[in-house]
């Protein structure tokens, strides 16, 4: 049996997805799970905590996002069972789309002539070459790569930070705390990428924001818990940064009353960046769970240790 816990998300498209994918399996959805011991494989996505200990003849289970940590924090999962990432063609597709359109809207000035046309102001700006600008990335997993390689072949100068060190062509990689520092010194826009580990939450705090350079930029699209969100005001506030795009948050939903709302320099979008699609998920994940049950290994199965 294969169980969808899919919170939030509209569940027929996914039923029938994996129904034709998968018509060996029995599709069941969250809150109807059936026998719980007959549940082999789930796909979760805002999963109730406490249950999946529940299921004692789990496989396997598989995010619905790229990130894992909401899986990781369910202390009832057997730490035997796999839990398999989701590195899927849309999802990354989507996540260049939405990096590369924010970095040009910061590259290109658009908020600048937004202001200029609100005050019917009639100017042309002076716009930097791609290779004048240097877009930094932290996290050069899988999506960050992605990105920061569509960036780099639009004529970028790209950096990127990761915890150990990489290789890759075009781009700068540095790694280790030197690393880190020197990455947000010489960017003129940061994307974060990163998981939510205990290494990196709370990576983004006043101390980050002081060393990256007057006027850059900040665009978040990994997890919201690497940001401390008053520092990140405080650096928006006081001029050092000129604005910021987020899509990810300690809290979702975004609290109604949250200053980000507001905040000039703040652009709010819905943890919207990277959006599971039926088309690709559905065979990504029928593929993984085929190749399992034929006996060849998971792709993509997290490192509890590491956190991702």
């Amino acid at each position: 049996m294969f169980l969808l816990m899919l919170t939030g998300v509209e569940p027929e498209p996914w039923v029938a997805g994996f129904r034709r994918a998968l018509p060996e399996l029995e599709i069941r959805v969250w809150p109807d799970p059936g026998p719980p011991e007959a549940v082999a494989y789930a796909l979760l996505w805002l999963q109730p905590h406490g249950l999946l200990g529940r299921f004692t003849g789990l496989k396997a289970v598989f995010s619905f996002g790229a990130g894992v940590d909401r899986i990781l924090a369910d202390p009832s999962i057997r730490p035997d069972i796999p839990i398999v990432r989701l590195i899927d063609p849309g999802l990354t597709t989507g996540m260049v789309e939405y990096v590369v359109h924010r970095v040009l809207h910061y590259h290109r000035r658009i908020p600048d002539y937004e202001a200029m046309q609100r005050r019917h102001d009639w100017r042309e700006l002076e716009q930097p070459l791609p290779e004048d600008r240097t877009i930094g990335f932290l996290g050069l997993g899988v999506l960050g790569t992605a990105c920061a390689q569509a960036l780099a072949g639009l004529g970028f100068d790209v950096a990127g930070w990761s915890r150990t060190p990489k290789r890759l062509p075009g781009i700068e990689c540095l790694h280790g705390e030197t690393g880190f520092d020197a990455l947000l010194a010489r960017s003129d826009i940061v994307v974060a990428l990163l998981p939510s580990t205990a290494e990196t939450r709370g990576i983004l705090g006043a101390r980050a924001f002081a060393r990256m350079k007057q006027g850059a930029r900040f665009i978040n699209v990994g997890r919201g818990s690497l940001v401390v969100d008053d520092d990140l005001l405080a650096a928006l506030d006081r001029g050092h940064l000129a604005g910021a795009t987020l899509d990810v948050f300690q809290v979702e939903p975004l609290a109604a009353d949250h200053r980000f709302w507001s905040h000039p320099l703040v652009s709010v979008t819905p943890h919207v960046a990277a959006y599971s699609q039926p088309k690709t998920v559905v065979r990504t994940v029928s593929e993984q769970i085929r190749g399992f049950e034929a006996g060849r290994g998971l792709p993509h199965v997290v490192d509890r240790a590491r956190g991702y």
